[in-house]
């Protein structure tokens, strides 16, 4: 007795196998426009401030952009490519635009933020946004008015006393 196996035909599951291995392809053989390296970062965390130091070398201090929000950081630049007729010439460096954009753990005072660019090596440090300490304001009505940093205990619920 001979069993035989049959396997059924997903022609529509072929096709889209043969689709995306086409578009991968064809990614990497067609230029992109896009951010073509990314520089590396180190992070670091204390309770005042972050820390970032975005390595950049060979990059001028005019050929980046940074952008701070409350609690994202978007660095962006070009790594131009000097031309050279040097004979024989062999570059492994990547050149072109590029990219980073970092989501912060905490918010930052994104207008207090400090930048530093020496020797490659951009550094920002962005303070962390301090919470609002609860304060009572006391107010004369001869027309001056006083704040007091209040214990937390003592504000927790007035209305309900």
């Amino acid at each position: 007795m001979i069993m035989m196996t049959s396997t059924r035909l997903q022609p529509w599951q072929e096709m889209e196998i043969a689709r995306r291995q086409f578009n991968q392809l064809f990614n990497e053989l067609m230029p992109t426009r896009e951010a073509t390296w990314t520089p590396a970062i180190e992070f670091n965390s204390t309770e005042e401030a972050f820390t970032v130091r975005v390595q950049l070398p060979g990059i001028k201090a005019e050929d980046v952009e940074v952008q701070v929000a409350q609690d994202t950081i978007a660095i962006f630049g070009d790594r131009k490519f000097e031309q050279t007729d040097a004979k024989g010439f062999r570059s492994e460096f990547r050149y072109g635009k590029f990219r980073r954009v970092l989501s912060l753990p905490a918010a930052v005072q994104n207008d207090q933020v400090k930048a530093e660019f020496v020797d490659g090596i951009l550094t920002l440090t962005l303070p962390r946004l301090q919470a609002v300490k609860p304060a009572i304001v006391k107010l004369n009505l001869a027309g001056t008015t006083e704040t007091a940093i209040a214990p937390e205990a003592e504000t927790a619920d007035v209305w309900n006393s």
